[in-house]
């Protein structure tokens, strides 16, 4: 896994993912009490980053593997961004999705052509369930995070996030990722050290739900106790990947633990000053950003908004925070 792969997916990727702006406010300026930077990749096709990995792992298959299709498993926004990339090159997708994944996120899947098989992430393992169908049907698996090639397309976030900063004139900066299985913050991680080499990636996760963080601090990767009931669902994995903690080790900062109700309260905050929807996982980043202050360094900070596919409910539960 090196720059050179993001640089080639960021080739691929041209014309087809979306380059996300850097949105500021003055109001999450105050906040904080340093700068804020926005990277909304809630903009992106399908709602979140993911479909920056899904169109690299999908681009990057032989003809014949992609007539054979593709199989992945997610909590829905990888789902969704490897069934729009499946449909647009024209391969089937088979999407393991746990049963307690947003209504919207499994109706969204589906909609993208994709078939949704549904599990129980508490007790059954989705690896084996996606090894099976994987083995019985013939299909490509395509990771969420554990993925040469999806690492390689999420880095391609991580060469905007460079290219942007330096035009506004901040090269030294903290970045804020939400970070599940780590795919997303380490490829950021790879193309900064390239690119930017004084800004540090900082991971971001929920309390309960803090793998990445304890193993960062441990040297060694640990599990989490639980694998469900949290809003920020989009980012809960049993632990860090094999691929992706080594990255982590070595190119990121300590990680960062919020609240649940600091994601929802960041949600509303997204809506009410920049005009963007977040679901809770893709805003645990700015949470941090705007409550934890004391964690990062610097007068500024930019925070990676992954993700926008909320349900209405759980929307409706973060607008009730705002004064």
């Amino acid at each position: 896994m090196n720059i050179d792969m993001i640089r080639a997916a960021a080739v691929r990727l041209q014309g087809h993912a979306r380059h996300t702006p850097i949105l500021t406010s003055p109001f999450l300026d105050d906040i904080a009490g340093r700068r804020v930077f926005v990277k909304p990749e809630c903009l992106q096709h399908t709602g979140s980053f993911k479909f920056r990995g899904g169109w690299s792992a999908v681009s990057a298959l032989s003809d014949a593997a992609r007539k054979a299709g593709v199989i992945a498993f997610s909590s829905g926004n990888h789902a969704q961004g490897v069934a729009l990339a499946a449909r647009t090159h024209g391969a089937p997708a088979v999407i393991i999705m746990p049963a307690d994944a947003p209504a919207v996120k499994i109706a969204n899947t589906r909609a993208l052509g994709a078939e949704v098989v549904l599990y129980d992430r508490a007790t059954e393992n989705r690896d084996e369930i996606g090894a099976r169908l994987s083995r019985e049907r013939g299909l490509t698996l395509i990771k969420p995070y554990d993925e040469p090639q999806v690492i390689a397309g999420q880095g391609t976030c991580g060469l905007e996030i460079a290219q942007d900063m330096t035009a506004l004139g901040i090269t030294d900066a903290e970045v804020a990722v939400c970070c599940g299985g780590g795919g997303l913050t380490s490829g950021i991680a790879l193309a900064l050290a390239a690119d930017a080499p004084d800004m540090r990636v900082r991971p971001v996760e929920p309390e309960g739900f803090d793998d990445v963080t304890r193993s960062l601090a441990a040297g060694l990767i640990l599990r989490n106790a639980r694998l469900s009931g949290s809003l920020c669902d989009a980012i809960i994995t049993p632990q860090p990947g094999d691929l992706t903690f080594p990255i982590m080790q070595a190119h990121c900062g300590a990680g960062v633990v919020v609240t649940e109700d600091e994601a929802l309260r960041a949600v509303g905050l997204a809506f009410d000053r920049l005009k963007i929807v977040l679901e809770p996982g893709g805003a645990v980043a700015l949470a941090a950003a705007l409550f934890h202050p004391d964690a990062f360094s610097g007068d500024a900070v930019v925070a990676v908004a992954t993700g926008g596919n909320v349900d209405a409910d759980v929307f409706k539960l973060a607008l009730d925070t705002l004064p």
